[in-house]
């Protein structure tokens, strides 16, 4: 009999993680690397990156910095050939990157509404599709994590414009999901609750963050370390029959009564 611990390797697999220059995309790497996977570390800001990849590297894993806009369909094109340059096909992809934004929905102009879907589902689009060609082409099956939220399960105050769109971000997970069926690769997402990033930290430390802090059911916000296992999971063969699937991270926030 096999060791069902196997299943979570990452071995021979080349993962490639947006928004790996800060926070949940930092841990994401090191997370992955050290379960055996060649990651490409991918951000805007390319010293950010490079920053996360030198520390991969230096915990014994294998890791490159590359440059990349999802916001931009021929950087995101530039990115997979300069990944697959390193390491070769990519066929794990986190889609990590993202953005929020405090604000109640009276107050939420033209270019933040914008400007939020282009990153956190049109860009989740545009690697998800570049992903998907490349490994259709070589006949490989792969994997796909999105990273969505909470807040597009349940309604919060004051996102209207991140929860609105991580709920279609959640709705586009089971859609590439179906439409993939049969070719060997799975789509599926993490919807963390309040996690402590680098994003979000500032809002926590207000008198109405501690306040929506106390309001949750583990009286605190996640660490980014208990998403290893959700992440191992969803991008290792460990969940080889599960596809489509939205799993929350958030100590039963989601279903708290009170």
């Amino acid at each position: 009999m096999s060791n069902p611990a196997d299943l979570f390797s990452m071995k021979g697999r080349v993962a490639l993680v947006t928004g790996s220059g800060s926070g949940m995309g930092v841990r994401f790497a090191h997370t992955l690397a050290a379960a055996g996977a060649k990651v490409v570390c991918a951000a805007r800001r390319k010293d950010k990156v490079e920053e996360t990849a030198t520390s991969v590297r230096a915990a014994g894993g294998e890791a490159v910095a590359i440059e990349l806009d999802i916001g931009n369909t021929d950087s995101v094109r530039k990115g997979f050939d300069a990944a697959e340059n390193a390491f070769g096909l990519v066929d794990v992809l986190i889609n990590n990157a993202g953005q929020i934004v405090f604000a109640p929905f009276p107050q939420v102009d033209d270019e933040t509404w914008d400007n939020l879907i282009n990153v956190n589902l049109t860009g989740n689009m545009r690697m998800s599709r570049e992903f998907t060609n490349r490994l259709l082409a070589a006949s490989k099956g792969g994997s796909i994590v999105n990273i969505t939220s909470v807040t597009g399960i349940q309604v919060l105050k004051n996102v209207p414009g991140y929860g609105s769109i991580k709920a279609a971000l959640n709705h586009f997970t089971k859609q590439v999901a179906a439409d993939l069926f049969g070719t060997g690769i799975r789509c599926n997402a993490i919807a963390p609750g309040y996690f402590s990033t680098d994003m979000v930290d500032w809002y926590f430390e207000t008198e109405q963050g501690q306040a929506e802090i106390q309001r949750l059911p583990a009286k605190r916000v996640g660490k980014v370390e208990e998403l290893d296992g959700a992440l191992l999971l969803l991008a290792s063969d460990a969940s080889s029959y599960m596809n489509g699937a939205i799993i929350p991270v958030d100590y039963g926030q989601v279903i708290q009564l009170a």
